[in-house]
């Protein structure tokens, strides 16, 4: 089971329709995702979330303290690529490329003991999962409020009972466009709002309590990742439940959160966080914190099934007899190289995601469309160079 290939890949892709948020604009996606090849011919895909050419570097700075080694013994890897980088990189895209490794490490031993990783976290407890519809973003048109109307009354009619949208534009901006969409979805369908960091404590807490009457289920980063005081001060001042967390990295990230008493609900990014390794502990933590876990996702099948596994092995916290479904961010922006690039076995009907069982993450990359998206540089004389 030794380790004799590790292939970083970044891929991109120039968006038909950009959108922005609060702080700034998407025209092109690019992903980084890595095949691990073991002596048997058994791999394994991760993905890693952040910049994908510096993630990619920190894939090849980790390649050779992990080529030759075990597989199956993920934990005694993980400790290997923490201590070697933690002088120095503590938090950031350094902990992506390890997510990256890590989630790729989890896929093959799944393969290897022909179980879903979810099952080797422990066990599915959460067979069915209840996904909200990311997207909402903004658009350069002169009618935006009713194409994000239109757009929630999609996400509506497609199953889903919740969704989220963003926030940041300003706050008359926000409270006009976040009006529209509760009336036209309804009192049923949960909606929650999502600032990207756009707002000082005051402004936050300004929105977040004209906000109310809207029914908000929760109010994401809605202040600097750096400002534990502010959130927690908004915490005590709205009765919006806040959530955060995918600026932070580690265990020790999120402990530094809950100690400061700064969200209800922690999100870890599987792909930066430090892998599902640490995403597990993370969960732990929580638990002991007596606070909700709802992943960050945002990238390929990859990315999306690892938070799958992580979602289906939580806890319910507290338990009861009759518990609401867990629920998890599902993005359905525009990205052709979740869409084409990644194949993947996972239903989600009516608005309900079934938790896969095929073995490791039940994912697999179409290796043509890989070639087409891979970040090339295309020269005067018709000379293809790929991007290191």
């Amino acid at each position: 089971m030794k380790i004799k290939k590790i292939e970083p890949f970044v891929i991109t892709h120039t968006l038909d329709t950009p959108f922005y948020f609060s702080q700034w604009q998407y025209d092109t996606r690019k992903i980084c995702i890595v095949k691990i090849t073991l002596d048997d011919g058994t791999y394994g895909w991760g993905e890693g979330y952040g910049p994908a050419a510096v993630i990619k570097s920190g894939v090849e700075f980790f390649k050779p303290f992990l080529l030759e080694k075990n597989a199956l013994e993920h934990e005694t890897l993980w400790q290997e690529m923490y201590r070697r980088s933690m002088d120095y990189a503590r938090s950031g895209a350094f902990q992506a490329a390890i997510s990256a490794i890590d989630v790729a490490l989890w896929d093959i031993k799944g393969k290897l003991l022909n179980q879903p990783v979810s099952v080797l976290l422990g066990g599915i407890k959460n067979p069915i999962i209840e996904p909200y519809a990311t997207g909402l973003y903004f658009t350069r048109s002169e009618n935006l409020e009713e194409l994000l109307v239109e757009e929630a009354l999609l996400y509506k009619s497609q199953g889903f009972t919740a969704t989220k949208m963003k926030v940041g534009l300003g706050i008359q901006q926000d409270l006009k466009y976040i009006a529209a969409i509760r009336k036209a979805i309804g009192p049923d369908m949960r909606l929650m709002i999502d600032s990207n960091h756009a707002y000082s404590y005051k402004e936050a807490v300004e929105l977040a309590r004209k906000s109310e009457q809207y029914d908000i289920s929760w109010f994401e980063e809605p202040v600097s990742p750096e400002d534990y005081d502010g959130y927690r001060r908004l915490r005590e001042n709205t009765t919006i439940p806040i959530a955060g967390g995918e600026c932070e990295y580690l265990k020790f990230g999120f402990k530094r959160l809950f100690d400061n008493d700064a969200v209800d609900i922690a999100q870890p990014d599987i792909c930066a966080t430090g892998g599902l390794t640490e995403a597990k502990r993370i969960t732990t933590l929580a638990q002991a914190y007596n606070k909700d876990v709802v992943p960050h996702t945002w990238g390929t099948w990859i990315a999306i099934s690892a938070a799958i596994h992580l979602v289906a092995n939580l806890d319910k916290n507290p338990g009861r007899m009759y518990n609401d479904l867990p629920t998890m961010e599902l993005d359905r922006t525009e990205n052709a190289l979740r869409d084409e690039v990644t194949l993947h076995n996972v239903k989600i009907e009516n608005g309900h995601l079934e938790v896969p069982r095929a073995p490791g993450l039940g994912v697999d990359v179409d290796m043509d469309k890989l070639e087409y998206y891979l970040d090339k540089e295309i020269h005067k004389d018709g000379a293809v160079k790929i991007r290191s």
